[in-house]
């Protein structure tokens, strides 16, 4: 390193002896300009003034000009001034003849000594520039370890709760475990599996937990690790990625945050993501179903990501994981504090988490049991949880949790749109305090009652809680949002309108009808609504099957 710098300072010093040496002939140069042409010009009325006092000595002609030179001090006229009868006559004249001068080849010289420096410094700092992207280039791709298969040691057993995300997740093992039985049987797997769930629900540990039960090499990417500075690196490292995991298959490919590299095309555009998402596409079309390869990709922002990426063949089964509800929040807290020495009492730390993820709940457990160490205790106790609980939800994560009133207002808020959602035969497949999974609509025709039902499902808990405590909530506002969206699809990009020229207060009118149904509708099941809210309350989640029992009882 010393000896590079001391390079550099000796070519930079080498750089500025040269400099100083060009501008020390310049200086030269404009001097010997100055001391050439030191005769003062003068008029011709001067010229005889000197003629007559006899002061010249010498007569020089030198093209345009005549020099005349006395003792002390010389002279020069224009020659088409003078009298040549005059002036020549007498004197000894001198005659300069029109050649090329050494000041004339010494400007040369220098002019050429100019250019050569400059080309040369130039040249120089285009190499030197050159030299830099290349070390910059090594430098980033050292940066980044080759691509390297992990042994996971995660079992299923390590990862409390999400008992239907575990039984989509089966046979992606079975078949890593066994991949000739679906071979044998013309079974062909999906390629790509999305873990699709807000931050810190345990993608990546699901993931791992997926490589660890099928025994197979695991290797993790994160999705903005393939987003380089250098145009084609990130696409080389796609390729390079994929060609080793089919190297090692049966194998399982995880790449975190999907998104920094699958974003849709054309908005924001960038030609090295878009690059590596195009090779990412042709890797997994190139791959075969029984190539023994599952690609997972875990994001939090489906809404974002490239259709192309979600068409059938690539990433085509979508698992979506929830915030845990109240039974796996208790198998969780179960977990993190198998190790722990303690006295806790797990349910009523679960009822006190709601909106708690995984990752808060390890978080929480862990500065729990600081708590009671530094209490000097050596049992880990329920009012630790509820001394560091608020620590927790101030702290870097952002936690959803609600007091026990607001558990009960949100209760009714959810209770009211299970109960609309099944009266008007809206699928659902959960609906809990902390979400709601609607069923996506995969029809191409959709009528115009299904879509007013699905709009009157989002207005149901804002109208129910307004009607329940005479009052309106901040919480409807999402669900209010979608509303209008739907209502304006229904108008203008559907065209269900009853009138040819639609206006806004078609808008209002849609709306304040589907407001009304809603209040009528849950006035005649008010029981119902009571019946699943304290059912919320008590699981937090209920199907659409347990509320269709609910409403068989009561009707």
């Amino acid at each position: 390193m010393e000896t590079k710098q001391s390079f550099k300072s000796l070519l930079k010093s080498k750089k500025l002896r040269i400099v100083l040496l060009l501008l020390l002939l310049f200086l030269t140069l404009i001097s010997y300009a100055l001391l050439r042409n030191s005769d003062t010009l003068v008029s011709s009325q001067k010229a005889s003034t000197l003629f007559e006092n006899n002061k010249i000595e010498r007569v020089i002609i030198d093209g345009a000009y005549v020099h005349l030179k006395t003792a002390k001090k010389g002279y020069k006229v224009y020659k088409e001034q003078l009298d040549p009868e005059k002036f020549f006559k007498p004197y000894p004249v001198e005659v300069k003849e029109s050649s090329i001068s050494f000041y004339d080849i010494f400007s040369l010289l220098i002019l050429a000594a100019a250019f050569v420096f400059l080309y040369r410094f130039m040249r120089q700092s285009r190499l030197e520039q050159l030299k830099s992207i290349r070390a910059a280039k090594v430098e980033n791709s050292e940066a980044y370890e080759p691509v390297q298969a992990l042994k996971s040691n995660i079992r299923f057993s390590d990862v409390a709760g999400i008992k239907d995300v575990k039984e989509e997740l089966e046979e992606i093992i079975d078949f890593l475990r066994a991949p000739q039985k679906y071979r044998d049987m013309d079974i062909r797997l999906p390629k790509g599996v999305l873990l699709v769930g807000p931050p810190g629900v345990g993608k990546t540990f699901i993931s791992k937990a997926v490589a660890g039960e099928a025994n197979v090499p695991f290797f993790y990417q994160s999705g903005a690790s393939f987003v380089h500075i250098y145009v084609g690196m990130g696409a080389k490292r796609v390729s390079e990625l994929f060609k080793k995991a089919k190297q090692m298959a049966p194998s399982i490919i995880f790449i975190d945050e999907i998104d920094a590299v699958g974003k849709s095309r054309g908005e924001f555009r960038n030609d090295e993501r878009e690059a590596t998402l195009n090779q990412l596409l042709t890797e997994m079309d190139g791959f075969e179903e029984s190539s023994g390869v599952i690609v997972i990709g875990a994001t939090n922002k489906i809404d974002v990501l490239d259709e192309a990426l979600l068409r059938a063949g690539r990433f085509d089964r979508r698992i979506h994981i929830s915030l845990p509800d109240l039974d796996d929040r208790v198998k969780t807290l179960e977990l993190y504090l198998a190790h722990k020495p303690n006295s806790v009492d797990i349910a009523q730390v679960a009822r006190m988490t709601v909106g708690f993820n995984s990752a808060a709940l390890d978080t929480l457990t862990n500065e729990a049991a600081i708590f009671a160490m530094r209490e000097g205790r050596s049992l880990v106790e329920t009012s630790d949880f509820e001394a560091v609980r608020e620590k927790v939800l101030s702290g870097k994560r952002k936690i959803l949790s609600f007091t026990e009133e607001e558990r009960k207002i949100q209760a009714v808020y959810q209770g009211a749109k299970a109960v609309i959602a099944t009266w008007l035969d809206v699928e659902f497949e959960k609906i809990g305090i902390v979400n709601t999974r609607l069923l996506t609509q995969e029809h191409e025709i959709l009528s115009r009652s299904k879509l007013l039902n699905r709009i009157k499902v989002y207005l149901a808990g804002s109208i129910a809680t307004q009607m329940k405590y005479n009052e309106q909530f901040t919480n409807g506002r999402a669900d209010i949002i979608l509303a209008k969206e739907l209502v304006k699809k229904v108008i203008y990009e559907y065209a269900m309108s009853e009138n040819f020229i639609v206006t806004p207060y078609e808008e209002e009118e849609l709306m304040k009808a589907s407001v009304s149904e809603v209040k009528a509708l849950l006035k005649t099941l008010d029981r119902a609504l009571d019946e699943v809210s304290s059912y919320l309350l008590v699981y937090e989640n209920i199907t659409q099957d347990a509320c269709k029992e609910i409403l068989r009882e009561i009707f």
